[in-house]
């Protein structure tokens, strides 16, 4: 008969030692581990998180942990709103009595809960969503389970008494849901009758039937150090445009010559700025930052700064470079265009563009540069300045 679960609430268990994990955890509790960022118990929150019928979550830690982890969820969901209701309590000294604790924070129109362990930060929300349908569609009770592809083999005292047959058997994992009352249940039979338990599930079928449902391979759990290489994200390299623009106004004879690219321009034309004025240097180094989120060169050189006045736009330029390089942006193309009414650029082109290829340690064909006007339109049309946009490509490895 379907009944569908009208508030499920999930139990996070991060209440282990993770003992053996040892040194190869540097003295870090495996629930606290980092992977992308965030510890292993939050990743498993997030997953809940896109799961409609999950209500809330409550998370399970040490005693000695407990009011830390109450602080730093909540900068977690002021960061991260996951739009779940969430508690905190104290573990107990088994597995099964953390569960316990876990269960007595659900609120009491809680009808459904799932128990999930920390150390499996890779679940899917697909996973979570087939066992609150199992549930719904009129189980008590589901786990995952994955066939074993290994021959099991009973021993004792090194001796084989038993073969196990192999079609029989599954490796359960979690999240594992029940009806909240049958769990609740299940740990009060298990207090009053000295049960000992691995996972709910052993616990809950000695008093109703447990549904399997398939299980996920990639839903692995970090238990050992050889473990920890799955929270080794692989590196791979990828590209990274950045895009940059700047105007500079023409001023009088007694402001800055102008310079393009690195390259004087001879001319009655000059340029009101703080440094020497070149718009086409001030554009590549803005888009060079953007390769790598590294801000403008505004803020890395402000035009208040009077150890600026002047500056030669080349040198500024190879310190945005080195900034690209520390960050490991790697450039491997830039396109600039420079847009003036006057003065004509080509007779300036190719040196230019040379000059670039030589700032930027790049080959010719890396490197494009070429000249517009406005049509007399706008602010440059009516010659009263100059601007530039580029575009650079780098790559990174991330």
């Amino acid at each position: 008969m379907n009944r569908p679960l009208k508030n499920t609430w999930s139990i996070i268990l991060a209440a282990g030692s993770g003992s053996r994990l040892g040194e190869a955890a540097g003295g870090v509790r495996k629930q606290y581990l980092e992977f992308k960022g965030a510890p292993l118990f939050w990743h498993s929150a997030r997953t809940f998180s896109r799961v409609a019928g999950v209500k809330g979550v409550v998370f399970v830690f040490p005693p000695e942990d407990v009011i830390p982890m109450e602080k730093q969820l909540r900068q977690f969901f002021k960061a991260e709103e996951l739009g779940l209701r969430w508690k905190v309590c104290a573990g107990g000294e088994r597995r099964q009595d953390s569960v316990r604790h876990g269960v007595a924070e659900l609120p009491r129109d809680c009808d459904g809960v799932l128990v999930h362990d920390s150390a499996r930060p890779f679940v899917s929300a697909r996973l979570v969503r087939e066992l609150i349908d199992c549930l719904d569609q009129g189980a008590q009770a589901a786990t995952p389970g994955l066939s074993i592809t290994d021959t099991i083999k009973r021993v004792a005292d090194g001796v084989v008494t038993e073969t196990l047959v192999r079609a029989e058997l599954r490796s359960v994992q979690t999240p594992q849901i029940f009806e909240t009352a049958l769990l609740m249940q299940a740990h009060e039979q298990a207090v009053q009758e000295g049960w000992d338990v691995t996972d709910d599930a052993s616990m809950v079928e000695r008093i109703a039937e447990v549904i399997v449902i398939p299980g996920e391979q990639g839903n692995i759990k970090i238990t050992t150090p050889q473990d920890l290489a799955k929270l080794e994200e692989p590196r791979v390299t990828v590209p990274c445009v950045g895009w940059g623009y700047d105007v500079h106004r023409f001023g009088g004879e007694h402001d800055r010559p102008l310079v393009i690219g690195g390259v004087p321009i001879a001319g009655p034309y000059h340029i009101l700025a703080h440094s020497d004025g070149d718009v086409l240097l001030h554009a590549l180094a803005d888009a060079i930052l953007g390769t790598f989120g590294g801000g403008d060169i505004g803020t890395h050189f402000p035009d208040t700064d009077e150890k600026f006045s002047g500056a030669d736009s080349s040198l500024l330029l190879k310190e945005v470079l080195a900034m690209a390089d520390e960050a490991g942006a790697r450039l491997v193309h830039a396109d600039l265009t420079l847009i003036a009414q006057v003065p004509r650029m080509a007779p300036h082109s190719a040196q230019i563009a040379k000059n670039l290829c030589r700032v930027l340690g790049l080959e010719r064909h890396q490197v494009n540069f070429k000249a517009t006007t406005e049509e007399k339109l706008g602010f440059t049309g009516q010659k009263k300045g100059i601007k530039a946009v580029a575009t650079v490509t780098a790559l990174r490895e991330v």
